[in-house]
């Protein structure tokens, strides 16, 4: 797999947890957005970068429980965009997901100012 963001992991641990995920929402949207469109090439590259951000968010993940969750949410991922989506997984359900870590870090970016 290509690494896209290559100089990104240093600052990434650096961003609360509600930051990270909403970005890794970012990216599945973005899949999600071309999927629709059918544009399966666009699509597929987002899908990748919502992998590697989320991988670079479980890299210092100790808590088993939160760790079990994105190992989890990252099967989920790969189901519906690469596999049979035997989870039954749909755009709103994924949408709806990382609506909250959206919410979380506006929140904490509002308190900062």
């Amino acid at each position: 797999m290509t690494v896209y963001h290559k100089n990104l992991s240093h600052r990434w641990h650096l961003m609360s947890f509600a930051e990270q995920m909403a970005n890794v929402g970012s990216e599945v949207y973005r899949a999600i957005s071309w999927q629709q469109k059918n544009n399966t090439g666009y699509s597929r590259l987002a899908f990748e970068r919502a992998l590697e951000l989320l991988d670079f968010t479980t890299e210092r993940i100790r808590n088993f429980y939160r760790l079990k969750e994105l190992r989890r949410l990252r099967e989920v991922l790969v189901d519906y965009f690469a596999g049979n989506n035997i989870y039954g997984s749909t755009p709103a359900s994924l949408n709806n997901y990382f609506y909250c870590f959206n919410y979380a870090a506006a929140l904490s970016r509002k308190d900062k100012t």
